[in-house]
């Protein structure tokens, strides 16, 4: 599906027939797609252990492998995966690099120089082997609906990944959640990058809820992810049983900045998250509010400005990648009805 829009600087979203969408002083920005029909979903996968120490997806997975029936609807065909079964053996992350990346046409061609061979990362074997069960990505042979369960550190609470933010599909399934229970949406921009696990499929989405201990599990987490999963697929065999669902308006958080730690010339940690600023993970961030604190105990503020909203605040497998938040705008992406392609 085409967007109506693209970005051409951050303060200005223009559409394909030339209108100019305001900006409001909040950095809400107001989208619109244009309305078609979608295909009925086959095929849909859901994935666990991903990230092989974030165990709620983990152990529903395994649970699921054993007696399919909770997770079978009865219009579309579901399967059911372990993603990384050596890193849920070790219970870390990953073995070699992390697998929720390697989604990319590079890494999946065994054509590609310097990109194949017996010594590539496991997991750069292992996303291949997936794509070509769930793929393969960007086909049409691809699986409709990939639904990728992971944990985090951070007070991020209930939250749904969309990686393609142009694909209405993803917020309809938001907008249905929503109605049962809390849960933001965080949002890539339009134009990426996208690597993850869920863009083996046409409709891919991440169920992200925290906080939880990696290599732990909390029972609270393990529930609210069983029913959101469970929202999902009966908004997916809802879809294809022929029920229309009206236009709605989807509030969504988009990825503008990374936002690292700061670091001395070594590149080591001078500084921590602000006591002020932890937990408060969709909490907005506004210009001289406090958001690291130095180890001699001086606090430095943000500098931006506007307004920004953080995410994934202080999550511990993100230090490896630099990352202290995510700086987010709120958007409300304007969805229209949504009806099964006969």
């Amino acid at each position: 599906m085409t967007p109506l829009f693209r970005y051409l600087t951050p303060q200005v979203l223009v559409s394909r027939v030339g209108h100019i969408v305001r900006v409001l002083p909040s950095r809400t920005l107001h989208c619109t797609f244009k309305m078609s029909c979608v295909n009925p979903v086959k095929r849909v996968g859901i994935l666990g252990g991903t990230h092989g120490n974030e165990l709620s997806g983990v152990y529903l997975v395994k649970k699921w492998l054993k007696d399919k029936s909770p997770v079978t609807r009865g219009t579309f065909e579901t399967t059911v995966c372990i993603s990384n079964p050596k890193a849920v053996e070790k219970c870390v992350r990953y073995i070699d690099t992390d697998l929720n990346r390697v989604f990319t046409d590079d890494n999946l061609s065994p054509k590609v120089e310097n990109m194949s061979g017996p010594n590539l990362p496991y997991e750069i074997l292992r996303g291949r082997n997936l794509n070509s069960v769930f793929g393969p990505m960007g086909s049409e042979d691809c699986f409709d609906v990939v639904l990728d369960l992971h944990n985090t550190t951070s007070n991020m609470g209930n939250c749904l990944l969309v990686e393609r933010p142009n694909n209405y599909l993803m917020f309809h399934f938001a907008n249905y959640v929503q109605q049962f229970l809390h849960c933001p949406v965080f949002s890539k921009p339009l134009d990426g990058p996208f690597y993850s696990a869920q863009s083996m499929s046409k409709h891919g989405i991440g169920i992200e809820i925290g906080p939880q201990a990696h290599g732990t599990l909390d029972a609270d987490v393990y529930q609210r992810m069983e029913k959101i999963t469970h929202y999902v697929l009966d908004f997916l065999d809802k879809f294809n049983q022929g029920e229309e669902f009206p236009a709605c308006s989807v509030e969504a958080h988009r990825i503008t900045e990374k936002i690292d730690f700061p670091r001395d010339e070594s590149g080591d940690l001078t500084a921590m998250i602000h006591p002020k600023l932890q937990g408060k993970d969709w909490q907005p961030i506004n210009p001289g509010d406090p958001i690291f604190l130095t180890f001699e105990g001086e606090t430095i503020c943000y500098q931006g400005n506007s307004t920004i909203y953080p995410a994934f605040i202080n999550e511990a497998a993100y230090y490896e990648k630099r990352l202290a938040f995510w700086a987010m705008e709120k958007i409300q992406v304007s969805v229209p009805p949504l009806k099964v392609q006969k």
